[in-house]
């Protein structure tokens, strides 16, 4: 920095205001500091910023060690949006989102003097990792308990079951079959909610819930059933891979898609398109739910004050091929 300063002709403490984007600098002041930065490969040291003033451009994230859809989305679209307002991210993967794993990657992360933490947080066991964290460290919960205290930003898994189950309805279909997700995941209950409110709206019957873990072996097996049962016309899958596993079944047992069975998905995974018939689903908006949960950790860092803040970010139901009346 002390390079720059002589080369720019300026004192120490204008070259840091430059840096920090200070607005009392004249304009060609900034200039001339930023053509010496340039001339001189100058990078300014992020840690002894860090020591300096006990914060960094660093912000931590806990997440699962998952290649699940959805809470990878959430971990990319975050990392983009942080480096968008010139933030790094340190991910903290743990193997299970329980207290002590939990706890452990936040203490790695404040080693590290992160500036604030994300904890992507889908499963019920995060909830007492959640509760007994430091206090004064700008923290917000990704996909997390809707009925938990704290910064929380999370998709409307409620709305997007909704708008699915009707979607079925009006199609024709008297009442529609779901395949959950796991019970421990806020996501699959938020779902299985939403599904039960449409039904009960439109006055049809609501089957019992068919159990699933996530993957398309889990929907292959509950497709199995499903496909037996000439009165189960239409399903609600909690998600594209329950789905695939669903259409495979269905197929298997000559049951066609959608002149005999109509499906709705939930994630729109890249693929969903490109099954056979392309899949009906609803697309949450992960670039959103990362845009709001950094802006709420945002101002936690810049007031020093914790946030109860909460963003409920809507869904969109994708229409595609797999659904159409039921058969007369």
């Amino acid at each position: 920095m002390t390079d720059v300063a002589r080369l720019a002709g300026v004192s120490h403490q204008t070259v840091s205001r430059v840096l920090n984007g200070h607005p009392n600098v004249r304009e060609q002041t900034r200039i001339r500091v930023r053509a010496a930065i340039a001339e001189l490969g100058y990078r300014p040291n992020q840690a002894a910023r860090a020591l300096a003033t006990g914060r960094s451009r660093v912000l931590g994230v806990v997440t699962q060690n998952s290649t699940l859809y959805g809470p990878a989305s959430l971990l990319t679209a975050f990392e983009q949006a942080a480096t968008g307002a010139g933030f790094a991210v340190s991910v903290g993967s743990v193997r299970t989102l329980d207290r002590r794993s939990i706890s452990e990657a936040v203490e790695r992360h404040l080693d590290q003097r992160v500036a604030g933490i994300v904890v992507i947080a889908p499963v019920v066991s995060a909830n007492q990792a959640l509760d007994h964290l430091p206090t004064g460290v700008p923290l917000v919960a990704i996909d997390g308990d809707p009925s938990r205290d704290g910064a929380l930003v999370t998709v409307d898994q409620q709305a997007g079951a909704a708008e699915a189950t009707r979607h079925l309805l009006e199609a024709g279909h008297p009442t529609v079959w779901h395949v959950s997700g796991p019970a421990d995941w806020f996501d699959s209950e938020g779902r299985v909610e939403g599904w039960r409110r449409a039904l009960r709206q439109a006055g049809a019957e609501i089957p019992p819930v068919l159990p699933g873990d996530w993957t398309a072996a889990s929907g292959y097996r509950a497709g199995q059933m499903l496909s037996r049962m000439p009165e189960a016309t239409a399903v609600f899958a909690a998600n594209d891979h329950l789905a695939l596993g669903i259409l495979h079944a269905m197929h298997e047992r000559g049951r066609r898609v959608p002149e005999d069975v109509s499906i709705v998905g939930f994630d729109d995974v890249p693929e969903a398109a490109y099954f056979i018939p392309p899949l009906t689903t609803v697309r949450p908006d992960f670039g959103a739910v990362a845009r709001a949960s950094l802006s709420v950790l945002l101002g936690q860092i810049e007031s020093g004050l914790p946030s109860r803040e909460r963003h409920t970010v809507a869904p969109k139901l994708v229409v595609r091929r797999s659904v159409a009346p039921p058969r007369a």
